[in-house]
């Protein structure tokens, strides 16, 4: 991780790092190869267009001879000057070792919050941004668990299962990594900026992309290879099939990552995506300590938070209601009870998250437990 005081000569060093990464055109993979042949950042920029040309293509060249425009240097540095904002490249020690095994590594990663994290041990949990209500408390409680066992949980701040799954990991030891699409310095989505904002200050947000990169629809599978190339495995939870949360798991399948999925009905189109990955390999979970020990970590004491407080007779309720979502009239009718009684046993129990008002009137029995 690169000082940025401006008098400590690590400054040159900084600079040199971004004008080589931030030269328009010059993409990962050229930076790579330049690497390669001249040593260092400062070595390539002092080279000739014709000595460059012998490694890359000329317009590669000239765009590293031309560097970024001065606005574009200025901002980078002045947002590296912010604390707890950071530059870490391929020669520094925050570097994630696991990046450098997969196919196309960044050069560098612009961080905020805690670098160290870059290297802990991490477990990555995806899904859909339009995520149900218990899909939404399965990703957390999941990652809250994996997280008091010690694995930093990574995901991309999506709305839906990837901010669910932040949230557990903060709430866990082990708090949590976003991969951004896009710059570091942006605020999208607008509807996560709380979550954003904790994770800068207890977790760390990170984006290859320069500042000020825009949300673009081409960035979004870019970055999931780093989601998954963080992570010791992945975790869907609810995703459509043509949901870009497979393109994290086939990620993660060549990358060598181990790939698990959270089943659900066969009439829901949130567990066709999860169902399509279990029938291509994927490992069936119903727990969180299915992952821990096939990722041969020690499994977690059995809990049931959310449960305590319940009282009999509410179990005799919620096991008439089952899990599907209901109407007041279905739930009357499925308990015996009037409606009157119903809806007002209703409220005590979304009060105590035993259950979940839905869209259109509906009502649906949350498992509460500590997913174990």
């Amino acid at each position: 991780m690169l000082p940025l005081a401006s008098h400590d000569p690590s400054r040159d060093v900084l600079v040199a790092w971004l004008r080589f990464t931030l030269a328009p055109g010059v993409f990962d993979r050229w930076q790579r190869r330049l690497l390669v042949a001249f040593g260092s950042p400062r070595e390539a920029l002092g080279a000739s267009v014709q000595s460059l040309s012998r490694f890359v293509p000329t317009e590669v060249a000239e765009g590293l001879a031309r560097g970024p425009a001065q606005p574009v240097l200025d901002r980078a540095l002045a947002w590296l000057a912010e604390p707890g904002h950071h530059l870490v490249t391929l020669e520094d020690a925050h570097y994630p070792l696991a990046l450098l095994h997969i196919a196309d590594p960044p050069t560098a990663l612009y961080v905020q919050g805690r670098p160290e994290l870059l290297n802990a041990p991490s477990f990555a949990i995806v899904g859909s941004r339009n995520a149900t209500v218990q899909g939404l408390h399965d990703a957390r409680a999941f990652a809250r668990t994996l997280s008091d066992a010690g694995l930093t949980i990574v995901s991309g701040l999506a709305l839906g299962i990837d901010a669910a799954a932040h949230r557990g990991g903060l709430d866990g030891e082990a708090s949590s990594i976003a991969v951004l699409g896009t710059g570091a310095d942006g605020d999208y989505p607008r509807r996560n900026a709380a979550l954003r904002s904790e994770l800068a200050q207890r977790g760390a947000l990170v984006s290859e992309f320069p500042l000020g990169s825009p949300p673009a629809k081409e960035h979004f599978p870019k970055r999931n290879r780093l989601i998954s190339g963080l992570a010791r495995g992945v975790l869907v939870v609810e995703a459509a099939v043509a949901s870009g949360s497979l393109i994290t798991a086939h990620e993660a399948n060549d990358q060598g990552r181990d790939v698990f999925a959270l089943p659900g009905s066969i009439h829901a189109s949130l567990s066709k995506g999860c169902h399509k990955l279990i029938q291509e390999g994927a490992k069936l979970v119903d727990c969180a300590n299915d992952i821990l020990e096939e990722l041969r970590l020690p499994v977690a004491a059995p809990t049931r938070r959310g449960a305590q407080g319940v009282e009999h007779q509410d179990h005799a309720f919620l096991d008439a209601m089952g899990f599907a979502p209901q109407s007041i009239d279905q739930i009357a009718s499925a308990t015996g009870k009037d409606c009157a009684t119903v809806a007002a046993h209703l409220s005590q129990l979304e009060i105590s998250g035993s259950v979940a008002g839905l869209a259109g009137g509906l009502f649906q029995r949350l498992d509460t437990s500590v997913i174990e």
